[in-house]
């Protein structure tokens, strides 16, 4: 029979804080040399490994740190709470952030990972604080762990992590496919070169012969989204019941195309309120407070009153790609005024943006170009949707250690290693 144990994470491998000591913390000497310096946004961004970093410590920077091994785990204690990544490289990190390294044939770390998704709601409510949530050292070593010996934790991390495998893989593949699209859209739009040849700018314009700007109500049939009134909650649905309801914290978490929510709204509510629905292939644009974020809909959805919709009519040239790219590229500092709270772009700004409209024989080889590489992107973000929804099913049922892995080992590992067969399952 298998047995599996409590145990604190002291018991299962060294864990400490981060460093970063010298006071003030914004120095500018300390940072922009060899050393990342992983920050919670960090760890909160990643998948399941910690690939990219925004700042570096200097050499001044790491004799006030410490340099973290590569598959270190690492654990925010403050601003997001128990959010866990493994380092993919040597590294550095504050204070916010809880280093653990494993006991060698004793704890995989992938295991662990696996574990603080599963306890995260629960170590969340232990940091509850006065003031401000704060995860000690200490209040973490109050948490009991659920192990097995090691090599069940690696058969049932292996089995968890192939599918995380996959979801990076598919998350470098859409990385690549977005910059080979926005590369094209710059050379053919911004430096006005196609296929190597310049196209040659009017003086008084600053475009090419035939190209125009026009106001962005010319182009679209622009729709601003709602929200309710929060205190009436019968509206608001965190389960699978009503349409999509799209915030802008919603569209910080999406790529290219959204999919996932974290609210919706009844089809009575809907009604109710007369809200503008978007429809499927849409290109939204969220223009307060966080300005400037660009993305898909998958499916009809409604949105807050932070995003627009860029809806098109039947006859109009523009398809997803270019709409798309030229939302990313626009310069959002050029509309409005920069306040305290962000910059301050309301929905008539947003209605008389300039927008380019090109020669439409240039414009259609584009998007004959691009369109196919947004099927595509849509198809991996689609594949990545099924993998986590895989993976959150057995993640569960594998650590509780009430399932054999045997039931389920065969069966689960072809589905990770051939995923559109999990895709056209569904």
């Amino acid at each position: 029979m298998r047995v599996w144990e409590e145990k604190t994470l002291d018991e299962l491998g060294k864990v400490a804080r981060g460093k970063s000591r010298h006071r003030p913390r914004n120095a500018t000497f300390l940072y922009g040399g060899p050393y990342p310096f992983i920050q919670t946004s960090d760890v909160k961004n990643a998948n399941f490994k910690i690939r990219e970093y925004s700042q570096t410590y200097s050499e001044e920077g790491l004799k006030q740190s410490k340099l973290w091994p590569k598959d270190t785990l690492c654990i925010t204690i403050a601003a997001n709470i128990a959010d866990t990544a493994i380092l993919g490289f040597e590294a550095c990190f504050p204070d916010s952030i809880l280093g653990f390294i494993p006991f060698i044939n004793l704890t995989d770390v992938r295991f662990i990972k696996y574990c603080f998704d599963i306890l995260q709601k629960k170590i969340k409510q232990i940091s509850q604080g006065a003031a401000q949530d704060n995860l000690s050292l200490e209040k973490l070593l109050t948490v009991k762990f659920l192990v097995p010996n090691y090599a069940i934790q690696f058969r049932i991390a292996s089995i968890l992590s192939s599918y995380d495998d996959l979801i990076e893989n598919n998350l470098k593949r859409i990385k690549l496919l977005e910059e080979l699209a926005q590369r094209t859209y710059e050379e053919w739009f911004v430096k006005f070169r196609v296929n190597g040849k310049n196209l040659g700018v009017n003086t008084e314009t600053g475009l090419p012969e035939g190209w125009e700007r026009k106001r962005a109500d010319e182009l679209f049939n622009i729709k601003i989204g709602k929200t309710p009134p929060r205190e009436q909650e019968e509206w608001f649905r965190k389960d699978s019941i009503g349409i999509k309801w799209a915030s802008i914290k919603d569209i910080n978490n999406a790529s290219v195309f959204i999919h996932e929510t974290s609210e919706r709204i009844t089809k009575v509510g809907v009604d109710k309120f007369n809200m503008n629905i978007a429809k499927k292939n849409t290109v939204i644009l969220s223009f307060k407070l966080t300005v400037g974020k660009v993305t898909i809909i998958t499916e009809d959805m409604v949105t807050n009153e932070a995003i627009a919709h860029f809806n098109v009519n039947k006859d109009s040239v523009f398809t997803k790609s270019f709409i798309y790219c030229y939302l990313k590229n626009f310069n959002y500092n050029s509309l409005g005024s920069t306040s305290s709270i962000g910059t301050a772009v309301n929905s008539k700004i947003v209605k008389a943006m300039p927008f380019l409209v090109p020669n439409k024989l240039i414009l259609d080889n584009f998007q004959k170009l691009a369109e196919p590489i947004f099927t595509k992107l849509e198809n991996l973000q689609n594949q990545n949707c099924l993998l986590k929804e895989a993976r959150d099913i057995l993640l569960p049922r594998l650590m509780s250690g009430k399932i054999e892995i045997e039931e389920i080992e065969e069966k689960e590992m072809a589905i990770a290693a051939e995923p559109e067969v999990l895709y056209k399952s569904r």
